[in-house]
This record gives structure tokens, C-alpha cells and sequence, in this order.
């Protein structure tokens, strides 16, 4: 007759039979594709992402716990920072960002649209990378600098972020002259309206600048008609055409297209105390950039993102604000910090130098203002080895040939007037003339390396008017030829026009007047 089992042999086979089941069960989790699936699932509905809030108590520590461990970096509400920003998987520390799951660490972005308060909290630790542009940055680095300030990578160049919205009957800078312009003042709207004038022969004193405290609140006093123009950003250029009839932009970054550099500091002691995070940062952010100019389905992506945290934006509004900025790769960032030598356009040296220099001429950069080569900490770009043809630099603009006509009917939007000396008779550039060249319109040329540019050769009136427009053609071409030979200028993007004596801009009476109808004019032109 069988024997029936005791109660302790059942509960021993249910002990045993349940660890059957638990080692399974974690064998399957742990060895499996669908168990693992299943794991990640189980934590990102627990953990939470950046869109989300945390579901209970315990996600909500978990949370606490990645911030608290998380690289923070302090942004603003702009699309040039998306690549950090997408790879991240949000704004908040997530178990969900490949920075966590690929390098194993977290982040962390914080908006701080408010200048001074984002440079305190950059001071008190409170994010470890603070947003700058490098054109703006020689107003404030001198206030910085008991904190060793450097500058880690680039993130963007503005391209159409940034736009001089003006009222009916502006349709040049040189009308600009003696008119009331809003704009922010030490900051990129600033720099932007700096250059324009530069670009078209106007200085600050001849312009009457009405300070703001933000291109926000001087697109608000263009709405209300209180200025002739405003520096502004994207979409408040739009916004302030629809309000103010007869309005329009004259000029935005999609044309001048190396001025506004936004780029990250960082407090030395941090940079090389945490030397690995800040080389897989740089990494991550480059291949999340990289990821979103080659696929419109991955910039939708992050423009959900950023929808998602940027306070009043639609994902269209976030989507346009990716597309105002070109999102560097890591071969833009070789370029800007001089990594490449056979790079000719716009480095971070030569635009911090310049900013530095035109600030200082206008009363905006006080103090001692450190040399680029102190403050450059491009460890993290040296550190990349990111191949591929998405990593690569940003190509120049390729211009299609235009005929003279054509070309010739463009209005100008900038006017730049060099006088260029040349033997009589001839067209060659001697060195002097290059030097000339270099100085005074090189960097204006590179700086608005997306517009088009008109040459026009002038001379005075003594001589044959025939043989003075062939010779002023001749010599408006020796300077083309210049600048494509010796700075990789595409030829295309030139319009080469001899005017001969028929433009003076002063007398041909005296020989100062015909010193300066002898001249070169580079001019600014649209598409």
C-alpha cells in the first residue's frame, strides 16, 4: 500500500519546484533576446524617461539617484544643441539614454534661458558644461576667469536662427545709417548686427542702438514700431513681418553663415578631472548629430524631444528650429578648433580674435581677455576616432554659374569699399594689395560664406572710358582670382563687373577724390 506524503515532503517538493521556476525564469531573463527585452521593458516603465513623469515612489529615487550622478550641461531653448540632446533620449538623466546603456554614465540638461542666472549656476557646480557662442564669449570671459573657464567642442553654427528684421524703405546696410536698431546687447545678436555693419562699411557710432535685454524683448519694440530695425531670432523674424506691414529680413545666418558658434565650457579642474566623460560626451553628441543630418526620420525624433521640454513649442516649431542650425560633426569640430591644416574657412581662433578686437574697439570687452590658445580644450575632439562619411565637415556651398546680366542686376545687400592700389595700366595684385585684401574682406567673405558676392572694379576719369572698363574688369578679376587660388573661394559664387569711370564716389576734380573712385567694391548679394 503506497505511504502518503508528509506534509514536510510537500512543502520540501513546493521549495524545490519554485526554485525550478525562479532559476528558469532568471536564466531566461538573463540568456535570452526576449528576456532581455522584457527586462529593459520592466525598467523604462519604472524608471521613467524625459518625457514622462516617474510611476511611483521608487522610480522617482531612481530618478534622484541618475540626476545626482548625471553629467549636467546647461542649454537654452535653442535646436543647435540637439545631438546631445537626442542621443541622451531626453533632457532628464534616463536609464533609456545610450550614454547610460553604451558608456555608462547619465545626463543631464538643464534649460537656463536666463544668461546670468545660467553663468551662476555654471559657477556653484550646479551643470558642469554651460552654453556659449564663441562670438560673444570675449564680453564675459575676463568675469570668468576665477573659475579657469575652457572651451570643450563646438555644437553648431546658427543658419537662420538669428535675422535684422527692418521697416519699409530699408533695403541696404548703408540705409541703416543714423536709424534706431533693437538689439541685445554682448550677446550673438549683437555680434551678428557687428559684422553686418562691418560688411557693409558702417560702424557702431553710425547707428543708434536701442539696448534690450533679450532678442525676444527687441522683437517686441520692432512689433511696436519704436525702431527702424531689430536683431532678432527665428520665429520672431516671422512674427514681426506679419505685425509691422512693408517689413522684411534683410540679412539672417542662413547667408551669414560663420558667425554664431555655439560651443561648451567647462571649468578646467572639471574637463581633466573627468577626462573619459568628457571625451564619451563629445563622442555620443557627435554620432546623435551626425545621426539627425542624415535621416529626416531621426531630426522628427529629436524635434519630439524637444517639443517635449521646450515650453510652448509644437514639434513643427522644434523641427524648424533644428533646421536653423547646422548640427556639427566631429569634422567640424577638427576644423574649428584648427585640427585640419588644409581647412581655409572660419576657425574658433580667428573668431574669437576678431570679436575680441571689433568688442574691445566699442566699449564691451573690459579687462584682460585671455589668448584663444588659453582657453581651447579640444582634448575630447583629438580623443574621437569617429570615421565615416557622417562624420565628416560640413562641404562648402556650391554655386551655380550666373551670367553677368544676371549677376548684374542683384541689388547689394552690403557694400564694402576698398581702395586697392594698382601701377598705372595694370591689373595684377602686388603684395600690398593682397595684404589689403586679407584685412579688409577675407574674413567678411568667409564669415557670409553662403551669399554670393558681387566685385566691381572702379577708376577715375582720366583716360579712354573704353580702355578704363576693360582695365577695371581685368583688375576686379585679379582679385577673384586671388581669393579662389589663394583661399579656396568657389569661383562660381563670384560676379565680376568693370565699371570703369561711370561709378565715381566723389570728384574726379582733385586728386583725393580720384584716389577714391580708384577702388574695389565688395558687395553682399542675394541668390
Amino acid at each position: 500500500m503506497a505511504s502518503r506524503l508528509t506534509a514536510f515532503s510537500k512543502f520540501l517538493i513546493t521549495l524545490l519546484i519554485l526554485a525550478i521556476v525562479f532559476f528558469a525564469g532568471r536564466y531566461f531573463l538573463n540568456n535570452t533576446g526576449i528576456g532581455q527585452k522584457l527586462k529593459e521593458q520592466s525598467a523604462n516603465a519604472s524608471s521613467g524617461n524625459s518625457t514622462g513623469g516617474a510611476s511611483s515612489g521608487s522610480s522617482d529615487q531612481s530618478n534622484n539617484s541618475l540626476s545626482k550622478d548625471a553629467v549636467k550641461v546647461g542649454v537654452v531653448t535653442w535646436g543647435g544643441y540637439a545631438g546631445g540632446e537626442y542621443f541622451n533620449e531626453g533632457f532628464k538623466a534616463n536609464t533609456n539614454s545610450r550614454y547610460y546603456k553604451e558608456y555608462g554614465f547619465p545626463v543631464e540638461f538643464k534649460i537656463l534661458d536666463d544668461v546670468p542666472v545660467s553663468r551662476e549656476a555654471w559657477k556653484k557646480d550646479e551643470v558642469n558644461l554651460l552654453w556659449c557662442t564663441i562670438d560673444a564669449l570675449p564680453t564675459e570671459i575676463g568675469g570668468l576667469s576665477d573659475f579657469d573657464p575652457v572651451v570643450v567642442f563646438q555644437s553648431d553654427w546658427s543658419r537662420g536662427g538669428d535675422a535684422i528684421v527692418v521697416r519699409r524703405g530699408i533695403n541696404t546696410v548703408a540705409d541703416l545709417r543714423g536709424k534706431k536698431i533693437a538689439v541685445a546687447e554682448m550677446s550673438p545678436s549683437h555680434s551678428f548686427l557687428l559684422w553686418m555693419l562691418d560688411a557693409g562699411g558702417l560702424k557702431a557710432s553710425d547707428v543708434e542702438l536701442v539696448k534690450q535685454a533679450s532678442a525676444i524683448d527687441a522683437a517686441q519694440v520692432f512689433k511696436s514700431q519704436q525702431v527702424d530695425a531689430a536683431v532678432v531670432w527665428s520665429p520672431d523674424d516671422q512674427a514681426c513681418i506679419k505685425t509691422v506691414p512693408g517689413s522684411k529680413i534683410l540679412e539672417s545666418t542662413k547667408s551669414a553663415s560663420n558667425i554664431i558658434a555655439d560651443a561648451f565650457i567647462a571649468k578646467r579642474s572639471w574637463a581633466e578631472k573627468n577626462r573619459d566623460k568628457l571625451n564619451k560626451l563629445y563622442e555620443g553628441w557627435m554620432r546623435g548629430a551626425a545621426e539627425i543630418n542624415s535621416s529626416d526620420a531621426n531630426k522628427r525624433k529629436a524635434a519630439k524631444i524637444l517639443a517635449d521640454n521646450f515650453t510652448g513649442f509644437t514639434e513643427d516649431d522644434a523641427y524648424s528650429a533644428i533646421n536653423n542650425a547646422r548640427l556639427v560633426t566631429h569634422g567640424d569640430n577638427l576644423n574649428f578648433f584648427g585640427l585640419n591644416p588644409d581647412y581655409k574657412g572660419v576657425t574658433a581662433e580667428q573668431l574669437y580674435t576678431k570679436m575680441t578686437n571689433t568688442y574691445k574697439s566699442v566699449g564691451y570687452a573690459d579687462g584682460k581677455i585671455p589668448n584663444w590658445r588659453i582657453i581651447a580644450y579640444p582634448d575630447a575632439v583629438k580623443a574621437a576616432a569617429l570615421s565615416g562619411q557622417e562624420h565628416l565637415a560640413e562641404a562648402q556651398k556650391q554655386f551655380t554659374k550666373v551670367n553677368e546680366t544676371e549677376g548684374r542686376s542683384k541689388e547689394a545687400i552690403a557694400t564694402k569699399r576698398v581702395s586697392i592700389s594698382f601701377r598705372s595700366g595694370e591689373y595684377n595684385l602686388d603684395e600690398n594689395s593682397k595684404y589689403i585684401i586679407d584685412k579688409e574682406f577675407v574674413e567678411i567673405a568667409k564669415a557670409f560664406s553662403n551669399s554670393r558676392i558681387r566685385i566691381e572694379g572702379n577708376t577715375d576719369n582720366v583716360g579712354p572710358r573704353e580702355a578704363n572698363l576693360v582695365l577695371s574688369k581685368k583688375r576686379a578679376q585679379s582679385v577673384v582670382d586671388y581669393l579662389v587660388l589663394t583661399h579656396k573661394m568657389n569661383r562660381n559664387r563670384f560676379v565680376v563687373y568693370g565699371n570703369g569711370p561711370d561709378k565715381p564716389v566723389d570728384t574726379n576734380d582733385s586728386e583725393e577724390g580720384r584716389g577714391k573712385n580708384r577702388r574695389t567694391d565688395f558687395e553682399l548679394i542675394g541668390e
